[in-house]
């Protein structure tokens, strides 16, 4: 295999810097020959695709090895890449934004530091998973619950830097975090909010700090490499119960939104839900040949055949209730009330105990009572089987019904006019005043036409999109650039007081290159 070289340097320099950085870590946390990379790149691209290629993995184990990294990239030159456990699949998976980068794999930093049952939040490293913490809960036989999301296997810290969503109430609005360790491009360790007091101990229960709090610098950013963090928790409560809502025409998807954002802003609903359409669900419970067999999209007769079958109707919301016994009966009641009001909608749902949770047989049921599992992570088979992948295109928007039903009809019709792909969408209210309309634009990974109409697709959607008011709350290595340029306001204001930070950091531009279409100024 030809080694990918990052732009201004040598073969020759490259060898220099990997035999630096192994006299620092370690021979063995230095990687570098092809069937060792070939998980670190992105795993639904085309075989033949090289892009976004890295040229080493380095797999620090401590704080310490993190800043002799950094140090001699500096030295060298040589642009790095960060991951925690590398599974942000969707988006590009581990692999670096700039070709040839050294990618800093953090899965052996891994160790849950910390447990506070009285103030309920842990500490972690960046390469603890949500199994990892979740068993750490439960072996220490802690009343808490952690807010996961829907795959268990990605790290927690990492997760949470790309503002990945979570479910429980106290993942809304992605504000489970408090108190980061970060390493600085040039090689200081910062501690954020109470943390830069030594000895402080409201570091992880305080989110402010004394003076401008720059926690949020450090996401989807690329201004350092966040080593801990705190995490809050949840107590378990009396009563968990899961919930579900089915409505059977397409236009339900209108009341349904409205209905929703009153049951949350008034508090009855705290957790986060999702609402489905019948094409993802169906990429879950089954595979596209069993409905149809045609190339070109499924039409509607077809989707309205597979929500009767499989019981999903056209839209359906999982949600969920938790608190005292009689607090939960009670708010059961204003939810079916409330949805009841729409025709056919139908809402059931079981009420159980917390030590019940894990024992669900429903996956979605036991992500909303914090038990990581990976069972949703068949859809990628709904082309390709085993071999499928897909894309996130993922918009903000109000939480209105306009808005809901707007998103839907220009994304739909450009996934099915112009990838010939199904429309598969779910809508993930994170708080009671927006959403985020997650599109999952799946296609067979072993047709390369079938891959290059995906991504050429969504590189328009972000255009069209864009057009209307919507932006991407995070983007795929292959439109970061694209979707950067969408938020021009002011000249691109933004951005450029975002560069100036980074040029003022991290002077060489050796973090990340081009994280979310911010590029150090040599690569600008």
């Amino acid at each position: 295999m030809t080694t990918m070289l990052p732009p201004h340097l040598s073969e020759q320099d490259l060898t220099h810097a990997l035999d630096a950085f192994r006299a620092a870590l370690g021979p063995e946390a230095v990687l570098a020959d092809e069937d060792e990379l070939r998980e670190f790149r992105d795993p639904f691209a085309f075989a033949a695709w090289d892009d976004y290629t890295a040229s080493a993995v380095l797999m620090p184990q401590t704080v310490e090895q993190i800043q002799a990294i950094v140090r001699i990239a500096n030295e060298h030159r040589v642009p790095l890449w960060t991951h925690g456990a590398g599974m942000n699949n969707g988006y590009g998976g581990p692999a670096p934004r700039l070709t040839g980068s050294v990618v800093v794999s953090l899965r052996r930093m891994n160790r849950v530091l910390e447990i506070d049952e009285e103030c309920a939040y842990a500490v972690v490293e960046p390469g603890v998973r949500w199994f990892d913490l979740y068993d750490a809960i439960r072996a220490g036989g802690h009343k808490l619950m952690v807010s996961v999301p829907d795959l268990g296997w990605g790290s927690v810290v990492g997760n949470t830097l790309e503002n990945g969503v979570t479910y429980l109430p106290t993942g809304a609005d992605m504000a489970s975090s408090c108190g980061l360790e970060v390493v600085l491009p040039n090689g200081e360790v910062l501690r954020t909010g109470m943390g830069a007091m030594p000895g402080n101990k409201a570091w992880h229960v305080y989110k402010r700090s004394l003076g401008p709090s720059p926690d949020h610098l450090f996401m989807q950013s690329n201004l350092g490499i966040v080593t801990k963090m705190g995490v809050w928790l949840m107590p378990e409560p009396e009563c968990y119960m899961p919930l579900w809502l089915r409505v059977w025409n397409e236009d339900d998807l209108h009341a349904l939104v409205e209905t929703l954002r009153g049951l949350m802003l008034d508090r009855t609903i705290e957790n986060v839900p999702q609402i489905w359409n019948t094409i993802s669900f169906a990429s879950v419970m089954s595979s596209r040949a069993l409905w149809y067999e045609g190339d070109e999209p499924i039409p509607d007769p077809v989707i309205d055949r597979m929500a009767r079958e499989l019981e999903v109707g056209r839209w359906m919301m999982r949600f969920a209730l938790y608190g005292d016994e009689s607090v939960v009966d009670h708010r059961f009641a204003k939810v079916k009330e409330a949805f009841g009001r729409i025709p056919g909608a139908e809402v059931w749902g079981e009420k159980c105990s917390p030590d019940a949770i894990a024992g669900l047989e429903n996956p979605h049921e036991r992500v909303q009572g914090g038990v990581p599992n990976l069972d949703i992570n068949q859809m990628t088979g709904w082309y390709g089987g085993e071999e499928g992948g897909h894309i996130g295109f993922s918009p903000v928007a109000r939480l209105t019904g306009d808005d809901a039903v707007a998103l839907r009809d220009l994304i739909r019709g450009l996934v099915e006019r112009e990838a010939g792909l199904d429309y598969a969408a779910v809508l993930i209210p994170t708080n009671a005043r927006s959403f985020i309309h997650i599109t999952l634009v799946i296609f067979d990974t072993k047709d390369e036409a079938e891959a290059r109409r995906a991504y050429d697709a969504c590189k328009l959607l972000v255009r069209e999109a864009a057009k209307d008011g919507y932006g991407e709350y995070r983007a795929h290595l292959d439109f970061m650039d694209l979707a950067a340029e969408q938020y021009s306001f002011g000249d691109h204001a933004y951005r450029r007081f975002v560069e100036t930070i980074k040029d003022a950091v991290d002077p060489n531009g050796i973090l990340s290159p081009g994280k979310q279409g911010i590029w150090p100024k040599a690569l600008r």
